[in-house]
């Protein structure tokens, strides 16, 4: 494949609100604590959309509730990489997810495949655009046919983080296991929260002025989903473990607490990894 060059563009035509937050949240991240958290691209992307605006309806915690999804997840896609000659990588509801250029997979040992709506594909293409061992594949996640032309032989990681929260258990239950028929033996990433967590996800969304986007999935725990969806459990991650300890003082106390709630106490979020 060829590699394919963005436009320059002076704004992101199309952008849905919802690509707007995890993408500020990076870009707040890299710039205040690069030690911890790093996206160049990301920040790349700061001039061309309304990130002060985003910004400044954000707390730090937030911000970093947004970034510590990707950082624990880039190193959980590494590790998968590490582990085989050659894998898949697939990237469900990309948007403007950057982890490729995070991670910088070398193009033998992985290809990684972006998978999100057509109009998303689009402005990702123009933004992003597209390279050697990256490839964009615009569907519904829930009509597999976006999986047809992937090579089966290859081992493969799905990545599907901020985006089960939008839908039912039963419609998440039921990707989890057409994901494990179309390809045996899979891993697949993705984060949960708690319902007490959406419930304050819901009120922190409508604050941004984003009233189309509720939350509705939630999971008590990593097991309670690999159960209904019949995968094996190969960890639970809270968020915040890494930033915790390796940011210590450097955040606020406010985001110091929320983070200890968040990682032990009733409103939890974390990251789960199973096995097909």
């Amino acid at each position: 494949m060829m590699k394919y060059e963005p436009k320059q563009m002076s704004k992101f035509a199309g952008v849905a609100d919802t690509l707007y937050i995890p993408l500020t949240a990076r870009i707040y991240v890299s710039e205040h604590f690069p030690e911890y958290f790093m996206d160049e691209k990301a920040v790349s992307l700061k001039s061309e959309m309304p990130y002060e605006e985003i910004a400044a309806k954000s707390s730090e915690y937030f911000q970093m509730a947004g970034a510590c999804r990707f950082y624990n997840t880039d190193q959980m896609v590494k590790a998968f990489i590490d582990r085989h000659e050659q894998c898949n990588i697939i990237n469900i509801g990309c948007g403007l997810e950057t982890s490729y250029f995070r991670v910088n997979p070398h193009p033998e040992k992985a290809l990684f495949y972006e998978m999100d709506l057509p109009e998303v594909i689009e402005v990702r293409r123009e933004i992003l655009g597209e390279r050697a061992n990256e490839i964009l594949i615009p569907g519904d996640m829930f009509d597999f046919a976006w999986a047809e032309n992937i090579d089966k032989s290859r081992p493969a990681l799905v990545t599907v983080v901020g985006v089960f929260q939008y839908f039912e258990e039963e419609k998440v239950i039921g990707f989890l296991k057409q994901l494990q028929e179309s390809f045996p033996g899979v891993e697949v990433i993705f984060d949960a929260m708690t319902a007490k967590a959406i419930k304050y996800a819901n009120n922190y969304i409508k604050k941004t002025g984003n009233n189309d986007a509720e939350l509705h999935f939630s999971a008590d725990n990593g097991q309670s989903v690999a159960e209904k969806c019949g995968m094996k459990l190969l960890e639970e991650r809270p968020f915040f473990g890494a930033a915790r300890k390796q940011l210590k003082r450097k955040l606020k106390l406010y985001t110091r607490i929320a983070m200890k709630v968040v990682d032990e106490g009733a409103r939890r979020a974390f990251l789960i990894h199973l096995c097909g």
